[in-house]
């Protein structure tokens, strides 16, 4: 028996249909709303051949048929050798990245609430996993008498800031030459690397002591191995479908979204590939047997990779998903890859 192009309309049919729904399709919904020139008989042979191929299942003796993590398998990679990734969501997407965000944790944190939102699933956002940052420009701005704000932008688009103690008497003008000068002994610079010059640069630049010694110790809490930020966002969402009606199994699913360094074990996959779809047991995730997890990568200026993610229940919107997170992908690279004037490398050529 092989798939012929009705029994692919007709499976199509039904996987729409319990997409919108959430309810086991019977043959007289798919002959009223999809293929009205088939008989309701017609379309229950083909549900009955369907079945027996492992596209579908039956919950109940006397309910519809419900879609198989195979139908769903082959729902998507024919969606996706279509091209059928729809734009809709594209206006959306910029207008929550309109804003400049500096800190690194903010653009994750940011982007899940963004995700979870624009999805109504659970979303997760992973920081770059790669190399140590890169420092490109280092800018001491007094704030207070005794103070100034460190602003050091790295070659990942990432800016990051902190408060040092200071001379008193210490005025702008001075905290500027320090900075072009700290700029052009560090640029290039590891955190690690920061930390082995400091001691000399102390040493060369007699009368600054307080202000380097404070960037000191900047750089050394700065070099701590970190593990990578995971932000989680509309965890509740999921409760708001049936699949997670039972309380077991919800308990399970939200245990598993506090448990960040496995949340971010499962989301990153292979996250050397642009887009990921896994579907049910494809995740390798008992607590994950009835979701699907979609993921798209993104990018900094200095080539680290992040991930975006979407959980939802395997009959999730596949098509607006994958919309969403291209969107977002891009505007995270965009973001995280501009330059000093804020403007992204390569935009035209990723789009």
């Amino acid at each position: 028996m092989q798939m012929d192009e009705r029994k692919m309309r007709i499976l199509r049919a039904i996987i729409d249909d319990y997409i919108l729904t959430g309810v086991p399709v019977g043959s007289r919904t798919i002959s009223r709303k999809y293929e009205t020139s088939l008989s309701s008989a017609t379309i229950r042979n083909e549900m009955s051949d369907l079945e027996e191929l492992g596209f579908l299942d039956q919950p109940h003796v006397s309910a519809g048929r419900i879609p198989s993590a195979k139908a769903y398998r082959l729902y998507v990679d024919s969606m996706l050798q279509a091209g059928v990734i729809p734009n809709d969501s594209a206006e959306s997407v910029l207008s929550h990245f309109s804003g400049k965000i500096h800190q690194m944790e903010d653009v994750i944190d940011h982007a899940a609430r963004v995700l979870s939102s624009l999805t109504q699933y659970t979303a997760v956002v992973l920081s770059p996993k790669g190399t140590e940052p890169r420092l490109q420009t280092i800018q001491l701005v007094p704030v207070s008498a005794g103070s100034a704000l460190v602003v050091i932008v790295t070659d990942q688009g990432v800016i990051r800031d902190s408060v040092i103690r200071i001379s008193p008497d210490m005025d702008g003008d001075t905290l500027y030459a320090i900075s072009r000068t700290l700029t052009d002994e560090m640029r290039g610079c590891t955190l690690t690397d920061a930390c082995r010059k400091m001691p000399e640069l102390i040493r060369r630049m007699e009368g600054n002591d307080e202000v380097l010694r404070g960037l000191y110790g900047y750089f050394s809490e700065g070099q701590r191995p970190r593990s990578p930020h995971v932000a989680v966002g509309g965890t509740s969402n999921m409760l708001s479908y049936p699949e997670y009606s039972d309380m077991d199994k919800a308990r399970t699913f939200l245990s598993l979204m506090e448990t960040h360094d496995k949340l971010a074990d499962i989301i990153r996959g292979n996250g050397e590939l642009a887009f990921t779809v896994r579907i049910g047991p494809e995740t390798g995730v008992p607590e994950m047997v009835d979701c699907s997890i979609v993921t798209a990568t993104y990018s900094t200026r200095g080539g680290q990779q992040g991930t975006i993610g979407v959980i939802g229940p395997t009959r999730m919107r596949y098509s607006r998903v994958i919309s969403i997170l291209n969107m977002m992908g891009h505007e995270l690279t965009d973001m995280l890859t501009a330059d000093e004037d804020g403007n992204p490398e390569n935009r035209n050529e990723r789009r």
